[in-house]
């Protein structure tokens, strides 16, 4: 690899960006041209910004245009924004020796642990590429279908990237507000059982928020638990607990890509803006290997064909034809008690025996496509019977898998 001094501003080498990059970061060429070709103002040093990937960013671009002054000076005022953003100071003390010897390597310090360098490379890689493939406004997250009138808000993760993606629910359309980088599990994600070390997979909700000041200092602001296991895993024998979003401890700002117990950790500032706008028990988090972004057309598409089945299913149950009604499951369907799909049955007939004008109305749903290998739609809505003199009303979930081009319910039960 070539290497690049710096002897002072009136002896500059002539550095390209792809050059550049090559040098810190090794395979990020892509992400920062697509990032330059995107803003307007490259050619002008920026004075401020409000985030450090954004920070970041602009030293790599100001290096790009051989503006070795510029980027030391954004630099700095990294540094004395974040004092313990560790990354930070690394790329700050490369941009230090450039200015009197050689730098061929990102993180050019002598005797430095090998793995920590690792550490800080991958997640310099993790938060600049998140700039160039920040979500397209035009485009929605498959996973997201349908929220309640009063989910203000869903948080979407994305492993692949160390991302997550706040929405608001805009009168049923999606908008994206923000997103964070953060940490996962060790070893990545598809949580199996106690102990693995990784994050989970699925579709689950905040449960509570647990204030910093109640917290060791290892979970920083706050931390905000959600509910794995959920239905689901519990169906399919995962095991384990105390799955949280939490923050990091006060001496380190920010932690490697891959570095949790299965947590998702954020900065203790993103964790703070993120609990104001969660919802103890109504905001879901939605945790992928890869959100896949599509057209709002192919999305109310899929909506919509979630919405009709589950009013197909609606009315089967209201026909009381056992045909009908049974057609909507699957030969392996289980339900919370684990019951098999005929000895369920026989239940559900026990509760409506003896009537003839049953009336079933559905309120409040939900759908998401379920994230995982499995072809997965998970809906939770009220239902309201009415039969006879009797009226019951309960919340219920249900998840829908495809079979030979048809989807069934496979797990059915009241939450």
């Amino acid at each position: 690899m070539r290497s690049f001094v710096f002897n002072s501003p009136m002896k500059s080498a002539k550095l390209h960006c792809a050059k550049i990059v090559i040098l810190l970061l090794g395979c990020l060429t892509f992400a920062v041209e697509a990032t330059s070709a995107r803003t307007s103002v490259i050619n002008q040093p920026v004075i401020a910004a409000s985030d450090p990937d954004s920070m970041l960013i602009e030293i790599y671009k100001l290096l790009a245009q051989n503006n070795l002054g510029a980027a030391q000076a954004m630099a700095d005022r990294l540094i004395a924004a974040y004092p313990t953003f560790r990354l930070g100071y690394l790329v700050h003390g490369d941009l230090l020796m450039m200015h009197n010897f050689p730098v061929t390597t990102f993180g050019a310090v002598k005797n430095a642990p090998a793995d920590k360098l690792k550490d800080l490379r991958d997640e310099a890689r993790a938060r600049i590429k998140s700039l160039s493939e920040r979500p397209n406004p035009n485009l929605v997250p498959r996973s997201v279908l349908l929220l309640r009138e009063d989910q203000k808000h869903v948080l979407v993760v994305d492993a692949d990237r160390s991302r997550l993606y706040l929405y608001e629910n805009n009168a049923g359309q999606l908008k994206f507000l923000s997103d964070y980088y953060f940490t996962q599990g060790k070893l990545g994600i598809e949580k199996n059982k106690e102990g693995d070390q990784k994050t989970p997979l699925g579709v689950y909700y905040i449960t509570s928020y647990v204030p910093g000041a109640k917290l060791s200092d290892f979970y920083g602001s706050g931390a905000m638990p959600i509910n794995y296991p959920n239905e689901w895993d519990k169906i399919n024998g995962r095991s384990g607990k105390g799955i949280w979003l939490h923050g990091t401890p006060s001496n380190s700002f920010s932690r490697p890509p891959l570095a949790s117990d299965g947590c998702l950790v954020l900065t203790n500032p993103d964790l703070q803006k993120l609990s104001e706008t969660v919802e103890i028990g109504k905001t879901p988090v939605v945790i992928s290997e890869h959100v896949e972004f599509v057209t709002p057309g192919k999305w109310i598409e899929e909506r919509d064909l979630a919405t009709r089945l589950i009013n197909e299913w609606r009315l089967d149950v209201e026909s009381k034809n056992n045909k009908r009604w049974l057609s909507n499951y699957s030969s392996t369907f289980k339900n919370p008690q684990g019951d098999s799909l005929s000895v369920w049955f026989d239940k559900q007939q026990v509760q409506f025996a003896g009537t003839n004008d049953l009336n079933i109305k559905l309120s409040d749903i939900t759908v998401f496509n379920y994230p995982g290998k499995e072809n997965m739609l998970v809906s939770t809505f009220t239902q309201e019977s009415r039969f006879g003199k009797s009226r019951n009303v309960i919340r219920k979930r249900q998840y829908w898998a495809k079979e030979a081009n048809r989807w069934k319910i496979v797990y059915e039960g009241v939450i």
